[in-house]
């Protein structure tokens, strides 16, 4: 039975009818596809009347192989008119920002090529005890970092380790830590939780990592112990937000 389909994809030549088809017709194919290239799908939409060509990344020549979401999306958008918005894909994580306290004074002290090299040392040894403790590093834009985890107790214990690790090298860092709902966009990371670490991390004064409670009440039984640092306005967050300073007990 297979070896027939196998057959009739090769051998048969509908060249001749295509002008007589007369209901709407969608063609898809990927763009860098081998076996049925980009030539075939435009040939085919060039000689059916009023039809629909369509072109997605991809080198796959099987419509059930590769983003099939993407297809569906087109077939669904071709038949109804509607095109829905891709789902995002949220996540419960915790994220982790730091950065490095006095950066702009210690680098006019070095200077541009010694600041570097010092900046690459420490985004190396943060790199390194990000994956020891299972997190995944996002960005390391300017002089600081962020990373997400999928534990609050392991971002915050890695934290700590980055800022005994960069005091060797001259370095102080100070730390922010909350968990919540973030959208993977490929390899970034964007949503509410985020903003939220990132204006924790700035409450932070060198040495110090800061949570919110959300990260206190998860970490029950791990440890760690926290110290109150009162409610606090978060800039752009709604509602005040108590801040805990996270210590090894």
């Amino acid at each position: 039975m297979m070896k027939a389909v196998v057959r009739l994809m090769y051998e048969s030549d509908v060249r001749k009818v295509l002008p007589a088809i007369r209901v709407p017709t969608l063609v898809i194919q990927r763009r860098d596809a081998q076996r049925f290239g980009p030539p075939f799908g435009r040939y085919l939409a060039a000689n059916i009347p009023d039809a629909r060509l369509v072109e997605l990344p991809g080198a796959d020549s099987l419509i059930w192989a590769g983003d099939q979401d993407a297809v569906l999306r087109e077939i669904e958008d071709f038949i109804t008119g509607v095109r829905r918005a891709p789902e995002p894909n949220r996540v419960l994580a915790t994220v982790l920002f730091t950065d490095i306290v006095g950066s702009t004074v210690r680098a006019a002290e070095l200077g541009d090529a010694r600041w570097r090299r010092l900046l690459g040392e420490h985004n190396l040894v943060a790199r390194r005890l990000i994956e020891r403790y299972g997190g995944v590093l996002v960005d390391t834009a300017g002089d600081g970092l962020l990373a997400r985890f999928d534990g609050p107790a392991r971002a915050v214990r890695c934290a700590m380790a980055i800022q005994e690790a960069v005091h060797e090298l001259g370095l102080d860092i100070r730390a922010g830590v909350h968990t919540g709902e973030i959208e993977l966009q490929g390899a970034d990371v964007a949503g509410l939780a985020v903003h939220i670490g990132a204006r924790i991390a700035a409450l932070a004064t060198g040495g110090e990592v800061l949570t919110s409670g959300t990260v206190k009440d998860l970490v029950a039984g791990s440890g760690l112990a926290f110290e109150d640092r009162g409610l606090h306005e978060l800039k752009g967050v709604p509602g005040e937000w108590r801040i805990y300073l996270a210590t090894s007990s």
